[in-house]
């Protein structure tokens, strides 16, 4: 969202013509979860000490100081216990009773649930204070190189927000908050969808994701490419738009 602001405020010929904010904080006061109240309710420093350290000998980026996956993965699976409990007992279950479509679905969907990568802690302390912490970007005082973002500033870009009903880590109303930031934006130029039964993850992996949300994708970004889609724009057709 912001570099689309920056890009267009600079009338950047690359500026993109389509954003999809999906399941993204971006103005998480509108309906706070676990996470927010933990970046509320402690210090930057309080973080910096808990969460990072560095990487080990002997492994690519020895020596760099990062938020490790394994915590992160931790974090995530400590929000929602229970779900991940009763996942395994169900795999229990399947593998008792030889039901392979069952443990292949289970299998799939952690193998990529686990592969969480280090995040390296300078980006990842600046995402705690400024977007869970000082919420920067939707009170207008995010900075790019000395340069004030404006989500005003878009006027271009379609957009569509797409949620999940029961995210439980950006709730349904953060990412929606793009819609009445994005003021100078047409308002036939704005969409959203919430997808029904599906949390965090669900918005973009799973069935949910292959059979609705996907299709939803790319049915958006055609509509309005400037080269084939639909959707005509006032004036002139942005070339080497960038999705």
């Amino acid at each position: 969202m912001a570099l689309a602001a920056v890009m267009e405020e600079a009338g950047d010929p690359c500026a993109p013509a389509s954003i999809i904010p999906m399941g993204g904080p971006i103005d998480p006061r509108v309906k706070k979860t676990q996470v927010n109240e933990l970046a509320e309710s402690h210090s930057l420093k309080w973080f910096e000490t808990n969460f990072l350290t560095y990487v080990p000998e002997g492994h690519i980026g020895a020596g760099r100081r990062v938020y490790p996956g394994f915590v992160q993965i931790t974090a995530f699976i400590n929000m929602n216990p229970d779900a991940h409990y009763k996942a395994h007992l169900q795999y229990l279950e399947d593998k008792i009773n030889n039901n392979q479509a069952g443990i292949d679905r289970h299998t799939k969907f952690y193998d990529e649930y686990l592969s969480v990568l280090d995040m390296d802690a300078v980006y990842y302390l600046e995402t705690v204070e400024k977007i869970f912490q000082t919420y920067e970007l939707p009170r207008g005082v995010m900075k790019y190189k000395g340069q004030t973002i404006d989500l005003g500033a878009i006027r271009n870009a379609a957009l569509l927000v797409l949620e999940g009903e029961k995210d439980d880590i950006s709730a349904p109303g953060q990412c929606y908050a793009a819609i009445n930031l994005c003021k100078n934006l047409p308002q036939e130029m704005k969409h959203s969808y919430l997808q029904p039964g599906v949390g965090h993850y669900g918005v973009f992996s799973g069935s949910k994701w292959r059979n609705i949300i996907a299709g939803k994708v790319e049915e958006f970004i055609r509509r309005y490419d400037p080269e084939i889609g639909t959707y005509k724009r006032k004036g002139t057709i942005k070339k080497n738009t960038l999705h």
